[in-house]
């Protein structure tokens, strides 16, 4: 599972095989022991959950970074391996 960015304990993968449970462009954050699948379009929760916190810091992330995730979902539909995105400073 590609690492795509790590910031303020928040480590962020990308991994498209994973779409039988997501049928849409997405990722998965982990945070201490917790996990949780945001939706790249909406920064929605799909499964799981962080701390409230967390969970903002997040979805700022994906607001400002979308461009650059969506474009690492296409690389990873093709099967490829997606690329690093700058954390949130």
């Amino acid at each position: 599972m590609p690492t795509i960015s790590v910031f303020f304990g928040l480590v962020v993968h990308m991994y498209f095989f994973d779409d039988e449970r997501h049928h849409l462009p997405h990722i998965h954050v982990k945070y201490q022991d917790q996990e949780a699948s945001f939706s790249i379009a909406e920064g929605g929760i799909l499964r799981g959950n962080l701390p409230p916190a967390k969970t903002r810091l997040v979805q700022a992330w994906i607001e400002i970074r979308r461009k650059e995730l969506m474009a690492n979902w296409d690389l990873a539909s093709s099967g490829q391996t997606p690329i690093p995105i700058d954390p949130l400073r």
